[in-house]
């Protein structure tokens, strides 16, 4: 990863461009640097990478209304987010809320719009007992807040030392490992409704022992098996109207989601270290100085 000097991008018909102030990274980030090519995405070199972001809109194309020059904004962009600006259509952007710091804003759509779409796949709510494996990283965090906000209960999946953190989040924690399934039928004896599995391979076996209907298991990593086992195969369907709805939650004190890292710009690199860990609580920010 280098950091380059680039053309800056204008804002065609439409669009607006944004200054950015922050930005988050996914695993998915990680993947496109290891080789990862999408359909439709020019594969040479420079490539950027990142999807989501916030900033301040400076520039507005003809037939842009709604976020004049100077609005605060978060939003989403298909591997164009880890730059010091991006261009946009309206479509993809929502305004930031004042009380949401640039970190949270630049971090917050990819991760809670994923995990927002999983709990509607899933059909998640009253009623339910939800299982969210990882459930103190990126999507877990807010899998388990938008599931109890829904009024589900929620298990989750974390090491010993973030169970006081998904305490907080309203979730019950349970170690991962070795007797998983045992751990959760002792705190579920009523049974297990709906799984969110953010790890794949063995998170997944466990949620096919555990819930009986595979149509409420989802997995957001092991794409490969998902067809083969029956259980969903799910990615972020994304909408201003979903990232609308989040960041009021974000608003109203419902969900909150926790920077482990912000690093600048230059230092995207050790952003991506961190990520390789699989070991993130919450989220980790890129800033754009």
């Amino acid at each position: 990863m280098e950091l380059l000097e680039v053309p800056t991008p204008e804002a065609g018909p439409g669009q607006v461009r944004v200054r950015v102030k922050a930005a988050g990274i996914q695993p998915f980030d990680c993947e496109v640097r290891r080789g990862l090519t999408l359909p439709g995405h020019d594969p040479s070199f420079p490539r950027k990478i990142g999807n989501d972001f916030a900033g301040v809109v400076d520039q507005v194309g003809e037939g842009s209304e709604g976020f004049p020059v100077g609005s605060e904004v978060l939003g989403w962009a298909l591997l164009a987010s880890h730059a010091e600006y991006v261009v946009v259509p309206i479509e993809q952007i929502v305004t930031k809320p004042a009380g949401m710091s640039w970190e949270v804003a630049g971090a917050f759509s990819a991760s809670a719009q994923t995990a927002h779409t999983a709990v509607e796949q899933l059909k998640v709510g009253r009623g339910d007992t939800f299982l969210v494996h990882a459930a103190a990283g990126g999507v877990g965090t807010v899998a388990v807040q938008v599931a109890v906000i829904l009024g589900a209960t929620v298990i989750g999946t974390a090491g010993e030392h973030n169970h006081d953190y998904l305490r907080s989040l309203g979730a019950v924690p349970v170690a991962y490992g070795d007797g998983l399934v045992e751990r959760v039928r002792a705190l579920a004896p009523q049974g297990v409704t709906a799984a969110l599995d953010g790890i794949g391979g063995a998170a997944l076996d466990a949620s096919l022992e555990l819930v009986d209907d595979r149509r409420r298991i989802g997995t957001i990593k092991d794409f490969d098996r998902a067809g083969e086992l029956g259980v969903l195969a799910i990615g972020t369907q994304r909408s201003a109207e979903r990232l609308a709805r989040l960041t009021a939650w974000h608003t109203e004190g419902k969900l909150r989601i926790e920077i482990s890292q912000a690093v600048p710009l230059e230092r995207a690199a050790d952003a991506h270290r961190a990520m390789d860990t699989g070991h993130v609580r919450g989220k980790v920010a890129i800033v754009v100085p």
